[in-house]
């Protein structure tokens, strides 16, 4: 974990209610897709947990959706004003668990965490089918980047306003053909179905729960797996879906 101020290079709306921030500062903690930040904002006493989208030697870019007070306030941010960040907090998904071509299936937001994930996939010569699922086209994201890495992508929306008409559930079929290892990262109730519907491949998913602290001391973010309680923000996120209790 590591704890660096970092000034805003950009903060644009890139879908609705959704924000792309690059941050210009360390980002030497970060080592897996599926990793987060959790970033201070003024007023506020407890931190944001952010999923890392990306990150290079300039810096490190968060997508995230304005859904509170908090992130209302972060989304009116502009370049040059200064973050204090964690970041490199928690476990992320593992590319070497596939062997030759991997299933990502993600809902709304969770089309960020995956996507270092993705690029690691592809670097390490493997082949890749992705499933992004969002309520409707206005919410859709990371859609061309996902293709211009070389993946398989199909869209679903649930107003059938892209893609395909309805839930990712409904591809899950045809795309995971072929594949030994899946990655999920989206609402609770998506990736229940996911692993469900997918008991023959192994897995992994990218619990959420609300946090307190971020980075394991104050157990508010507990779920339950097969060895016990766990603590989402430093056990996890990520979890093999074998060993989480739903």
């Amino acid at each position: 974990m590591l704890q660096s101020k970092y000034i805003i290079k950009s903060n644009a709306l890139i879908a609705d209610q959704t924000y792309r921030l690059d941050l210009l500062g360390d980002s030497g903690a970060m080592e897996r897709g599926g990793q987060f930040a959790d970033v201070a904002i003024d007023g506020f006493y407890l931190r944001r947990p952010l999923a890392v989208t990306e990150w290079n030697e300039e810096g490190i870019s968060l997508i995230y959706k304005v859904i509170g007070e908090g992130t209302r306030k972060l989304s009116s941010m502009t370049p040059g004003a200064e973050l204090d960040i964690l970041t490199g907090l928690g476990n992320g998904f593992d590319p070497l668990k596939c062997s030759k071509r991997a299933l990502i299936v993600c809902g709304g937001i969770g089309a960020s965490p995956t996507f270092t994930l993705a690029k690691d996939l592809i670097a390490a010569g493997r082949q890749m089918n992705v499933i992004l699922g969002f309520n409707s086209a206005e919410e859709c994201i990371l859609v061309d980047e996902y293709k211009a890495l070389g993946a398989k992508v199909e869209v679903t929306t649930v107003d059938g306003s892209a893609g395909t008409k309805g839930f990712v559930t409904a591809l899950l079929g045809g795309m995971s053909e072929g594949c030994d290892h899946f990655y999920t990262c989206g609402p609770k109730v998506m990736m229940k179905a996911v692993c469900e519907s997918l008991a023959d491949i192994d897995g992994e998913a990218s619990m959420e729960e609300r946090m307190g602290c971020g980075c394991g001391i104050c157990y508010g973010c507990t779920c339950h797996t097969t060895d016990g309680p766990a603590r989402v923000c430093a056990d996890g996120p990520v979890f093999p879906k074998d060993k989480i209790i739903w």
